[in-house]
């Protein structure tokens, strides 16, 4: 992750080209509102009852990535049209020793407290399960049985990758960000990546893997690192996933290599024996985080269609742009512009009726970086060339 400054000012395309298309666009967050200097790391989940949970980092001081930071968070019952007010909802008692990374790389103060990399999962039993990070250093888990308002306590899960320790001599570790799955046989799936703490602001090298529950979160367990690092794909790190049609899972990779292009691998069960890594030359990438999430499959709307959103430009975090594919990720032959100026991380998520919500980093008219909810629908994603006009189970 970075805090590079945005280039460029947010434009809204407000403006629907038909009847039949919709889009509108939500500031959630404001920098150096409530408190926080910014706002960064967007989430989202959509829970089994409809509800809207987006998430974020609230960055106090600097806004770098080890600043002391809070985890927010914004609910909404009405499908994203209002949201209730910012709560706190991270938070790890007793003392709390800052990662010795972050010292050797003079990144923020000793005094600095960093929740990073919130990440959510939305259970079909209507649980949602919330993992999140203590100074890049330690991992915890905490749930919510009443449809995200409120959250038990965090029950710290970090020894679940010592396992991977003989292979990667990890000392930073983040979930995410963004969201994770919940698989057809009920298995909840977590990207994660980890690194050496040697180099930059101490977030490489790196490499990435999943943290998994087959028991709805009462405990977890580390994959099979994914995609190691080498001079082809250097630093794997931020990653999202989803699910094929044929079970399978997919994985898209922010790396650091010099192509610029989204780094793909694929396990049968999200967690071992994950394919050799290939480049995705159609989806290019500035090295930011990307989103990736199942709009419908044949049975639910008619086509397999997966959505995938990312800064569209091989150099700078601009043109946040959503595209889709009707092969699974194989090809991605149609994409629409949300923001063709500035435009970083994003999540994305499907409300029950298939409306489709983007969660983005962006900057307002007057430059100050916010975290923007756009809703649309697929006609307006697709300019009118495609619509599904019921979404079922």
């Amino acid at each position: 992750m970075t805090s590079k400054l945005f280039a460029g000012l947010l434009l809204l395309p407000l403006l629907a080209h038909s009847a039949e298309q919709s889009i509108t666009q939500t500031p959630l967050f404001t920098a150096g509102e409530g408190g926080y200097k910014l706002y960064r790391i967007p989430g989202m989940v959509v829970t089994a009852k409809g509800s809207v949970l987006v998430y974020s980092e609230a960055r106090k001081f600097t806004g770098s990535d080890w600043d002391t930071i809070d985890t927010v968070l914004r609910r909404s019952t009405d499908g994203g049209a209002t949201f209730s007010a910012p709560v706190s909802i991270a938070h790890v008692a007793g003392t709390i020793v800052r990662n010795p990374v972050a010292i050797e790389r003079k990144q923020g103060k000793e005094t600095d407290v960093t929740y990073n990399n919130p990440l959510a999962i939305a259970d079909r039993n209507g649980a949602v399960h919330f993992l999140f990070c203590l100074d890049y250093g330690r991992v915890f888990y905490m749930s919510s049985k009443d449809d995200g308002q409120t959250f038990s306590t965090p029950v710290e899960i970090s020894s679940v990758f010592e396992k991977l320790k003989p292979q990667y001599a990890w000392r930073v570790i983040a979930t995410g960000p963004g969201h994770g799955i919940q698989l057809k046989n009920g298995r909840l799936l977590a990207p994660v990546w980890l690194a050496l703490g040697t180099t930059g602001n101490g977030h490489g090298p790196s490499v990435n893997t999943t943290v998994y529950s087959d028991d709805h979160g009462k405990s977890w367990h580390a994959g099979e690192i994914a995609i190691p690092n080498t001079p082809e794909f250097p630093s794997a790190n931020e990653t999202n996933i989803a699910q094929l049609a044929n079970g399978s899972v997919m994985m898209n990779v922010r790396t650091a290599s010099d192509a610029h292009r989204r780094t793909i691998t694929i396990s049968k069960d999200g967690a071992t024996k994950w394919s050799t890594p290939h480049m995705q030359q159609d989806l290019i990438d500035p090295r930011c985080f990307a989103s990736l999430v199942r709009l419908s499959t044949k049975k639910s709307g008619g086509k397999d269609r997966l959505l995938f959103s990312n800064p569209d430009d091989e150099k700078s975090r601009k043109n946040l742009t959503v595209r889709v594919s009707y092969d699974e990720g194989q090809s991605w032959t149609v994409k629409r512009s949300l923001s063709p100026g500035a435009g970083a991380y994003s999540d994305l998520a499907v409300l029950p009726n298939g409306a489709i919500l983007c969660f983005y980093e962006t900057a307002n008219q007057s430059g100050a970086r916010v975290i923007t909810l756009a809703r649309f629908n697929l006609e307006w994603l697709t300019d009118g060339k495609d619509s599904m006009r019921k979404l079922g189970k």
